[in-house]
């Protein structure tokens, strides 16, 4: 009976790694990263010839529905990655798996942490667990092209904006317009990620949306009515320098073709200019600057950081979840491939301390603002407090809502939203 039993165990385990293992692969797009990430994918399927991986991409304000409606039919993808304030609640919902020490090879959490910078998976620990791994971890700075500086009597490297005063004033010289229609911008911001650039900038002013205790609350009303009256004065209303309706000036900024002057983006811009226009890559003609403060700022704090971690899908089965986190731990075992060729930064310890890192361009930018700042807030409604900061912005930027209003409206919809 013993030897039946343990035949049958065999034939259990030879089954178990002969059939085929299915792996589907969620992400935003970037042209960058898919031919690296194609090319890992081919090398780990060698390693392991029972295992299928589709990769699929979407463009990032696309993924967020895709990825909430495959998970409410409950056909969520293998393993998938989204901006951490819209794959927070995933976490908090039990709706990915914990990382699986041993299919990585790491024999403890504490072990795992060591490996990153300090903080860096704080956003996907839930309990005494790490639910996610990051791909890249991203903050933003200024992006300026100097010719349009030239051609406005600026001289880029003395005249760039260091306050938000300045960025007002300088975007004023720099903006052409056909009557009310703007030819060339100045600058604009990265609408509509309020999370990331909007509460950065309340809270240099010493405003918050979240208590100490990570509720959600407006705190100090004064520093978010000045904050809302410069984008009013921002807008269409105002001084007319910029406008959600706009094309997304980052985009823009990479053709250099007069429309923008400057841009917030993340170091990835480097090599996305490279891939997208090489001429203007390497005309010299472009620089990256630290981000803005108020002058009359209370604390220096830069523009939020977030993360797209790798999560797998607590829903898929055992096998399936074993060989995604063996095969997101084999792509990101590659964080210097990831710099150079896509300009992320996985925010690995054996990475920042490498001579790649130190030798990426404006990198050290990037860094001084991230040591000035912190990750984004987060909490299971995230999404939806998002959508309601972008009403509240866009409300005093687009009609003649006052601030005062505009905020009083946020704070009713934020109270009934947390009541929900």
């Amino acid at each position: 009976m013993k030897r039946i039993f343990a035949l049958i165990f065999l034939a259990a385990v030879i089954f178990a790694f002969s059939a085929k293992i299915q792996i589907t692969i969620w992400t935003h797009e970037d042209p960058n990263r898919t031919p690296l990430e194609e090319k890992y994918i081919k090398e780990f399927q060698k390693m392991y010839p029972n295992v299928e991986v589709k990769r699929v991409t979407y463009p990032s304000d696309k993924i967020r529905d895709a990825v909430l409606t495959a998970f409410a039919a409950g056909k969520g993808p293998t393993i998938f990655n989204l901006e951490i304030q819209y794959a927070y609640p995933y976490i908090t919902n039990r709706r990915v798996a914990p990382v699986d020490l041993n299919a990585i090879g790491i024999k403890s959490y504490a072990e795992l942490e060591n490996m990153y910078v300090k903080g860096t998976l704080d956003a996907v620990k839930y309990g005494n667990m790490i639910y996610g791994l990051p791909l890249e971890v991203t903050n933003w700075a200024i992006f300026i092209n100097k010719k349009y500086f030239r051609d406005a009597g600026l001289d880029p490297e003395k005249d760039y904006p260091k306050t938000w005063e300045d960025m007002i004033r300088i975007s004023e010289k720099l903006t052409i317009r056909e009557g009310n229609i703007i030819k060339r911008r100045g600058f604009d911001f990265r609408y509509p990620y309020y999370l990331t650039f909007f509460l950065p900038m309340v809270e240099q002013l010493g405003g918050y949306l979240f208590d100490k205790k990570g509720n959600p609350t407006v705190i100090n009303d004064q520093a978010w009515i000045k904050v809302l009256n410069y984008m009013k004065e921002w807008g269409p209303n105002g001084k007319n320098l910029g406008s959600p309706t706009y094309p997304a000036a980052r985009k823009e900024f990479n053709k250099d073709n007069n429309t923008i002057a400057m841009c917030e983006s993340g170091l990835y811009q480097i090599l996305r200019i490279e891939a997208e226009n090489p001429a203007f890559y390497k005309s010299g003609e472009w620089m990256v600057v630290n981000w803005p403060i108020w002058k009359d700022a209370v604390k220096d704090v830069r523009c939020y950081y977030y993360g797209h971690y790798y999560m797998v899908n607590a829903q898929a089965a055992r096998p399936e979840r074993d060989m995604a986190w063996k095969l997101i731990w084999f792509m990101l075992s590659h964080p210097e491939e990831y710099l150079k060729e896509v300009g992320l930064i996985q925010p690995r310890k054996s990475l920042m301390d490498s001579p790649v890192f130190e030798n990426f361009p404006y990198a050290k930018v990037f860094m001084e603002d991230m040591e000035k700042s912190h990750i984004i807030p987060l909490h299971e409604k995230c999404p939806q407090i998002e959508q309601l900061l972008k009403e509240m912005v866009e409300s005093v930027m687009l009609t003649n809502t006052s601030p005062e209003d505009a905020l009083k409206t946020f704070k009713k919809k934020l109270a009934q939203l947390l009541e929900d």
